[in-house]
């Protein structure tokens, strides 16, 4: 545990939005530099958030229709969801601290 998954598609993002209070998506593509500077950190937050929040990633070159239905434009870029409900997103490389403050404000 500890490491931040893929997932496959739109409707298992849709089901996790259904049955998870609290996730972290990671909006990556296998071309983008940055995208590789921010997977590590989302790893982190898996591994010390694992049992508050379950976090993932997701290859927009795979899911081009997630990324329009978010209105993502640049990547890398984090989506926090509470309840099914988009709450904040982060765009581009931040110091670890920054996506960490950002999950702990969606925290109950």
């Amino acid at each position: 545990m500890g490491t931040a998954t893929f997932i496959q598609d739109e409707a298992e993002l849709d089901s996790l939005l259904g049955n998870e209070s609290l996730l972290v998506v990671d909006c990556t593509a296998t071309w983008c530099g940055p995208c590789k500077l921010v997977a590590p950190l989302m790893d982190r937050l898996a591994e010390e958030y694992g049992d508050q929040v379950k976090v993932f990633k997701l290859d927009l070159d795979s899911n081009k229709p997630v990324a329009k239905r978010f209105g993502i434009r640049s990547i890398p870029a984090v989506m926090f969801f509470k309840q099914g409900e988009l709450m904040e997103t982060l765009i581009g490389v931040k110091p670890y601290e920054e996506f960490s403050s950002a999950l702990q404000r969606h925290l109950p």
